[in-house]
């Protein structure tokens, strides 16, 4: 009987210590290369996802709610050839999926995902 104690209690305590256990917004999920100076990075599930602006040269839009952050728009831009970013997969990405998004903040609540290299849009389990 102790010894089935002895496992409950630590099975109990691995899982409280799992849970506890947290990753910062600004990690690198993806394994990916570090994001440039300047740069922001957000992690959380996709609410919306807007490439109509495409049609005539704009940014599309997914917005993320930001673990911690809030709701942000990740802009895209409709001319990846004058981008140093590798261009997003935007057919891969669906309403409610966890991504993270690396780019440069504009104005408030914005990251442009476009100006660096290490910028990105990416899945994350």
């Amino acid at each position: 009987m102790r010894t089935t104690s002895i496992q409950v209690l630590l099975a109990c305590s691995v899982a409280l210590a799992a849970a506890c256990s947290t990753t910062p917004a600004d990690a690198d999920a993806t394994g990916a290369e570090p994001p440039a100076d300047g740069a922001m990075t957000i992690v959380g599930p996709i609410v919306s996802i807007d490439t109509d602006p495409w049609a005539y040269d704009g940014n599309a839009v997914v917005r993320v709610d930001a673990d911690g952050r809030g709701r942000t728009a990740v802009e895209l831009p409709a001319r990846w050839n004058l981008c140093k970013a590798e261009p997003v997969d935007v057919a891969a990405l669906i309403v409610g999926m966890r991504v993270q998004a690396v780019g440069a903040p504009s104005g408030d609540g914005v990251l442009v995902v476009c100006e660096a290299a290490a910028h990105r849009l990416v899945p994350i389990r």
